[in-house]
């Protein structure tokens, strides 16, 4: 459990609205986790209808889940909260996991473009391997 990668990013959006559609856009990734090769669909002709299988793609594309787990939410008002509202937080089994989601992920990309379209005002996002895992119980 100490090589998993834990991921944090916040996002500077004032919005109610904006957060919503932002914390949807999410589920949308949640729904989407697997490793799959993208589909592309080239339409040059009406007589040459193609589907390519883009699988130029480095990583292992086993069809499984890649996020172990994710929790997103919008931040409780807070002075350190630094002007961040929405918080997500993921969790990979491998640094391969994180760049499959950060280069690959149809989804992700989707929810990059989302975010840029609600007017974020500022992201951050740091990631890192645990090197102490507490519990109470």
């Amino acid at each position: 459990m100490a090589d998993r990668v834990h991921r944090v990013t916040m996002f500077k959006l004032p919005n109610p609205a904006a957060q919503q559609k932002l914390i949807d856009a999410y589920k949308t990734v949640d729904a989407t986790n697997q490793k799959i090769a993208s589909i592309a669909r080239d339409n040059r002709s009406s007589e040459e209808k193609t589907i390519t299988i883009c699988t130029d793609t480095p990583f292992l594309q086993d069809g499984k889940p890649y996020i172990l787990s994710l929790a997103v939410g919008v931040a409780e008002e807070d002075p350190r909260a630094q002007g961040y509202t929405v918080v997500s937080k993921t969790e990979f089994a491998s640094m391969d996991d994180l760049k499959y989601y950060d280069e690959s992920c149809a989804a992700h990309k989707n929810l990059k473009a989302t975010a840029k379209e609600l007017g974020v005002e500022g992201i951050m996002t740091v990631f890192f391997k645990p090197q102490l895992l507490g519990s109470s119980a």
